[in-house]
């Protein structure tokens, strides 16, 4: 297991926060489409995979280093009896699915996909503190005269990335200056 968990070791030290802000009911996360955007390309580096199956009434998550064969596995209980306003059975049960997948392979991976507000029984305050104002996005052409005005000593990386809430593409870009 030495490969697969000095592999796992370096993706955890490269991985970044994974919170684009999916609305939930009353809090925000990563869906499965944003952390595999992210963890993908930074697995293959480090010849690491996963696969996630269903069987029977769980969802099972297997983590393998694709070089030397070393894998690990567990799986979670898909919760049974399970009601949701407006949803049939089946709904509900691909809801649950979709749900332990995201969980489990962000437990098995030491991903943070959403804001964590159970820790010492915190809530996650309303209205946002001014330094945490809402960030807005910020188009590719306005994005490329940011970058060169950093590149001219004009603006900084630092006031970019606290000023617009950049996409993957845009931090890979900010990362290489």
């Amino acid at each position: 297991m030495k490969n697969l968990f000095k592999a796992i070791a370096k993706f955890q030290q490269e991985v970044p926060v994974i919170h684009k802000g999916t609305k939930g009911y009353g809090y925000t996360y990563a869906d499965l489409a944003q952390i595999f955007t992210v963890i993908n390309p930074l697995m293959s580096k480090h010849k690491l995979g996963f696969m996630q199956t269903v069987e029977n009434d769980s969802v099972k998550t297997i983590i393998f280093h694709h070089e030397s064969g070393e894998s690990l596995e567990f799986s979670t209980s898909i919760p049974q009896d399970v009601k949701l306003k407006g949803m049939n059975d089946f709904q509900v049960l691909g809801s649950a699915i979709t749900y332990i997948r995201r969980y489990a392979l962000s437990s098995a991976l030491g991903l943070v996909t959403d804001k964590d507000t159970d820790a010492g029984g915190e809530q996650e305050k309303k209205k946002q503190a001014p330094k945490e104002q809402k960030k807005q996005s910020i188009d590719d052409d306005r994005f490329k005269g940011a970058l060169d005005s950093i590149k001219a000593g004009n603006y900084s990386i630092e006031k970019l990335i606290e000023t617009f809430d950049l996409t993957v593409k845009q931090e890979k870009e900010v990362e290489k200056l």
